[in-house]
């Protein structure tokens, strides 16, 4: 542990999933204090909380509905609030609706971006304009492979995570200069999440995994963690897949 995120405010969208709390432990374990949204599942947001608090941290959970365009300021404004100005973005909620695209109606595609992508969106635009200010700012999208194969979610979700990249192409190189960084983290085929609840030793994954297994959610957050404390990293997006997509 260094100390570069000691101290610092942390909003974390999706704390309730496999991911979410995996990265929410470890932002625990950084001293960094948590500001923890989630859309359901609220005792799994609050063991992350109650372990914060345990190891000294402030901690605020609050329910957010991602899909609706008033949440993201309204959620900053509440971390503002709570804890201070938000100095770590990580946009983790992500809707994944299994469907062939011949089923993709017009509801289930733009339900589906706007908590991928809008709400990322909408999110940054309230916390970058702070972190410039004070020359400080990690943004951390959670992506997915599908971005770049297409995935096995379906076309609206690969769509919404390939958005996710474009979104942080175009914010990087513009904060840079001002102390903040913009990535993308695109895990695939992880346990021990709502997407994929197999077992982490006898699931069976849908795409052959070189390495041999499915992902744990503590590998993500460990990268999760690596990328939050390099201020020299942007405009990176970091696959962790096993080996799926060689690049």
């Amino acid at each position: 542990m260094t100390d570069e995120l000691k101290g610092r405010v942390a909003l974390l969208t999706g704390s309730s999933g496999g991911i979410g709390k995996a990265i929410g432990y470890r932002l625990a374990d950084e001293v960094a204090d948590l500001c923890l949204s989630y859309g359901r599942h609220a005792d799994d947001a609050e063991a992350v909380g109650a372990y914060a608090r345990e190891l000294g941290r402030r901690v605020t959970v609050v329910a957010a509905d991602m899909s609706d365009p008033k949440a993201p300021a309204e959620l900053v404004a509440h971390a503002n609030d709570e804890l201070g100005q938000v100095d770590m973005l990580i946009a983790n909620a992500g809707a994944a609706d299994i469907k062939g695209w011949q089923n993709i109606d017009l509801a289930a595609w733009n339900a589906t971006l706007a908590v991928n992508l809008t709400a990322p969106f909408l999110l940054a635009q309230q916390v970058l304009p702070p972190m410039i200010e004070r020359r400080f700012g990690r943004i951390l999208f959670i992506s997915s492979v599908a971005a770049f194969t297409g995935g096995v979610v379906g076309a609206h979700y690969a769509a919404s995570k390939a958005g996710l990249h474009g979104l942080m192409h175009h914010l990087a190189p513009r904060v840079a200069a001002d102390g903040v960084t913009v990535n993308s983290l695109a895990p695939a085929l992880v346990g021990g999440t709502k997407m994929f609840p197999a077992d982490l030793e006898t699931g069976t994954p849908p795409i052959p995994i070189p390495v041999g297994r499915i992902g744990r959610p503590d590998e993500m957050a460990d990268m999760a963690i690596a990328m939050l404390r390099n201020g020299y990293l942007t405009d990176k997006v970091i696959t962790v897949d096993g080996g799926i997509l060689p690049r």
